[in-house]
């Protein structure tokens, strides 16, 4: 565990969130590139090493935690997140609102993934970044007001870039609706979920392709604006059967038999909503699987030429085998098998 730097890098991260999907997959494409990545946990010195990161102590609730990790970075990539949809009222925005400080403070720019809890379906079915944020749910709520205060604080002295995707999957992302809902995380495949509506298009984001696209956006930071959003067009599955057909091929590939297709067991969510916390929560997300919605990626296309993207096949082939869903289950790391937030959940 090492104390940051008080010497201004104009490549040094803070990432907040380092051991989650998304967050540790930004962390390790950046440090990739040549970056110097702080990782801040309330436990640094159980992840010392890990990744190649400089491991820091704190806690995003203190704010004075925050402030002396961000000693010195460039950046600060906000990726934290209650886990387990638990205390979004009373968590989510202190831990933004101590990141904001911090980042004027230092000067900072503030990375935010976000997700696509903010819209509601009069904006479907394809969404530009400016299009009315008028949420259905109580965390979309919490998720509009966390961007309101960026963009306040861009006008204060902050510069902020938020990159919103559509639902994640990747080797690490145990607890994304893919890990979830389409297979089972750290067991073999013998069946492919179908959460949405058959027929009814939904998007996926692949962590790496995500990470990559805001390294890029990130090593031209100085030609955004001081408060620059982007939408990833990421893997458009148009009747929500492309996602299942790559997981049988990659399944097959692997010596396995053709899988059968299921529906998702929403009926269980509304019976056991009254009694288990995540179960109401993930109720509550169910509209985003029964009409199609699309980020419209065209402002990030012509700000970087191309989006970063993985075929469909090879990123569900590594997703799985990174699950521990190919063979007998036991390739995937612990760390993928961990049980993190569905971030589509969650980001």
């Amino acid at each position: 565990m090492t104390q940051p730097s008080m010497t201004t890098n104009d490549t040094t991260a803070l990432v907040l969130g380092a051991t989650g999907g998304l967050g540790g997959e930004l962390a390790r494409t950046l440090k990739a590139r040549g970056w110097e990545v702080r990782a801040m946990h309330r436990d640094a010195a159980r992840h010392a090493g890990e990744d190649g990161l400089t491991w820091v102590q704190g806690d995003a609730m203190s704010a004075a935690d925050v402030l002396a990790a961000a000693a010195g970075a460039s950046v600060i990539v906000h990726a934290v997140n209650p886990p387990g949809y638990r205390d979004w009222d009373t968590l989510v925005l202190p831990m933004i609102d101590n990141t904001i400080a911090a980042a004027k403070a230092v000067g900072a720019r503030i990375v935010l993934p976000a997700n696509v809890y903010n819209f509601g379906p009069e904006t479907f079915p394809l969404v530009a970044e400016d299009a009315p944020q008028r949420p259905l749910t109580r965390k979309g709520g919490v998720r509009v007001e966390l961007e309101r205060r960026l963009q306040v604080a861009a006008t204060e002295g902050a510069k902020v870039l938020i990159v919103r995707a559509g639902d994640f999957f990747g080797p690490r992302a145990a607890g994304s609706w893919f890990g979830v809902g389409i297979v089972k995380a750290g067991k073999p495949v013998t069946a492919v979920g179908r959460p949405g509506r058959p027929g009814v298009g939904h998007q996926w984001a692949y962590l790496p392709d995500v990470a990559e696209a805001m390294a890029q956006l990130l090593e031209r930071r100085d030609e955004l604006e001081d408060f620059a959003r982007f939408h990833l067009g990421g893997h458009w599955d148009a009747d929500g059967e492309r996602v299942g057909a790559a997981v049988d091929a990659a399944v097959r590939g692997a010596g396995g038999a053709p899988l059968r297709r299921k529906a998702f067991p929403w009926w269980l969510l509304v019976l056991a909503a009254p009694f288990v916390a995540m179960f109401r929560e993930l109720k509550e997300m169910r509209y985003l699987w029964q009409q199609p919605l699309q980020l419209d990626n065209t402002r990030l296309v012509s700000f970087l030429g191309a989006e970063p993207h993985t075929p469909w096949d090879e990123a569900v082939r590594v997703t799985l085998t990174g699950l521990g869903c190919l063979g007998d289950g036991r390739e995937g790391s612990a760390a993928a098998r961990a049980g993190e937030v569905p971030p589509s959940v969650a980001a």
